[in-house]
């Protein structure tokens, strides 16, 4: 059976790597590749479109991407919505 600070620093440690990996899912998230309309619609009458990896749409606010996924392989933009 462990001793009291054989416990301590088990749980210590543990709390340590919880708190990195915490903070590394944060900083990936700001840090991470921000959506692109490299390429843009394929053509002018397209609302929404994609590059199998983001979907990007015109609306009323401007324009709105969404986030790659962590295994996308961008293709040429093809329209989803006119």
């Amino acid at each position: 059976m462990p001793s009291r600070d054989e416990s301590l620093a088990i749980v210590l440690s543990l709390a340590v790597a919880l708190l990195i990996v915490v903070l590394a899912v944060i900083a990936g998230t700001h840090a991470g590749p921000q959506p692109t309309t490299e390429g843009g619609p394929p053509d002018p009458a397209c609302v929404e479109w994609t590059d199998s990896c983001v979907v990007c749409a015109r609306t009323p606010e401007g324009l709105a991407c969404s986030t790659p996924g962590i295994a996308c392989t961008r293709a040429a933009p093809r329209c989803l919505r006119r």
